[in-house]
């Protein structure tokens, strides 16, 4: 998990055919201070679970990737609810052998 930030804004090409130039115009860009996840899929699969089963108001997946559907970035508050999920999944998920 890593903090960051995410930036967010619509960004606008337009191409004037007679002038032959690229202008790049810029609206108002925001950013929110969140924790960058990194996982294998049946993770991210898990992580989007425990937010979908939340009530709206307590989601704490601020985006999830496009191209990666393994990469997330998530409010900072969910940090430590996310990691002892995790373990919590983990440990009733694990097989010990018996001697």
């Amino acid at each position: 998990l890593k903090e960051g930030f995410w930036f967010s804004g619509d960004s606008h090409k337009i191409f004037d055919p007679v002038v032959e130039f690229l202008f790049l115009v810029e609206s108002m860009v925001n950013s929110i201070k969140g924790i960058f996840i990194s996982c294998d899929v049946p993770m991210a699969q898990f992580i989007a679970h425990l937010n979908s089963s939340l009530p709206s108001s307590q989601k704490f997946i601020i985006q999830v990737l496009k191209l990666d559907t393994t990469c997330m970035f998530v409010k900072p508050h969910a940090e430590e609810m996310v990691q002892s999920e995790i373990t919590k999944f983990r440990d009733q998920n694990s097989f010990a052998k018996q001697s």
